[in-house]
């Protein structure tokens, strides 16, 4: 490693190249803040939470998410617990529209002006993409909020019937760097995880594209994620701390320690700098209440709010009582979009 990126000067040459230059820092210089100690965590933090300010200023976007389908999924991916090949006690659900429409005004209500629609498959049928066609249909037509979807790898045919429908921003997450992709996932590739992100950019939608953290990999790993995120420039990234769920195999690993969450919040901002980082699931178990606090101040703005797809998230009021402690306004609809 160069003397450039040493965990001695590591903070100095990011507030540099990022903060007073707008570059992202490279590999090997994630690498580096991820092994920075716990006695510069606080320094690092504080770098991070300039950098969001400077690029992102100091609203939040608030989004709430639901799942039109859970359960009964075909895909192999070890951290899920709606994997159907595994003993994960999670069994398969459909909502139905009205359902759909009680949870985006219920996600409106808590001042969130995204709303995401979420189905555990591989990719979607006709059957999942007409109840899209209707479900985003009635949302709009019942609530002032933006559809976003989470439907899984797409043809380029579903990319354009999702502009059609307007939903303006896709998840799909890479999960884990390239490297550590076959640990995580066998039943596809990194590369057809790719692809459906580069068609959601090519067809105008914001892609939304994050990972898990604490699954298993390793320090370059991890810095792995980040900078191959940097290069795909998603919209938004959020960032997932592993939960381990009982009957998947990751469900014995420990959580990551919350130390090493900070930090990685502080890398992501600083490989991602102009780019939307969202708490996502984990925080939970992961931060807890004071973490959840030293995160926002450390380059997170944006946060999913109440539960997520299988998981219990905080009460929507506590991280909106956060936000107005911190003086943190949430983003209004006209000017997120």
């Amino acid at each position: 490693m160069t003397a450039q990126v040493t965990g001695t000067d590591i903070l100095d040459v990011a507030r540099e190249q990022v903060l007073e230059r707008g570059v992202a820092l490279t590999h090997e210089q994630i690498v580096a803040v991820l092994e920075t100690g716990d006695d510069r965590l606080q320094d690092l933090l504080a770098l991070a939470h300039e950098v969001r300010l400077k690029y992102q200023g100091p609203s939040v976007e608030v989004e709430g998410i639901v799942s039109l389908k859970t359960g009964g999924c075909p895909e192999d991916c070890h951290f899920c617990s709606q994997s159907g090949q595994f003993t994960s006690p999670v069994r398969s659900v459909w909502l139905n529209i009205p359902e759909l429409v009680r949870a985006a005004k219920q996600t409106a209500a808590t001042g969130a002006s995204e709303f995401c629609i979420v189905a555990a498959v591989r990719g979607p049928d006709e059957k999942l993409m007409q109840q899209m066609r209707e479900g985003v249909a009635a949302i709009r037509a019942a609530v002032d909020i933006q559809v976003a979807a989470s439907l899984g790898m797409l043809t380029q045919e579903q990319v354009d019937e999702l502009v059609d429908m307007g939903v303006h921003r896709y998840n799909h997450n890479l999960e884990a760097g390239r490297s550590y992709f076959p640990n995580v996932v066998t039943t596809h590739s990194f590369d057809e995880r790719l692809e459906t992100c580069r068609m959601v950019k090519d067809s105008g939608m914001e892609l939304c594209c994050g990972g898990l953290v604490g699954m298993g990999e390793t320090v370059e790993q991890r810095a792995e994620l980040a900078a191959q995120l940097g290069e795909l420039e998603p919209h938004e990234v959020p960032l997932n701390f592993l939960n381990p769920r009982p009957g998947t195999p990751f469900g014995d690993l420990e959580p990551m320690p919350a130390n090493d969450a900070l930090r990685t919040i502080a890398a992501f901002r600083l490989a991602l700098p102009r780019t939307i980082l969202r708490y996502a699931g984990g925080r939970e178990l992961t931060l807890g209440d004071l973490g959840t606090r030293d995160g926002l101040l450390g380059g997170i703005n944006a946060v999913i709010v109440g539960n997520y797809l299988t998981t219990l998230g905080r009460d929507p009021r506590e991280d909106l009582a956060l936000l107005d402690e911190l003086e943190m306004p949430i983003k209004a609809l006209n000017e997120t979009f």
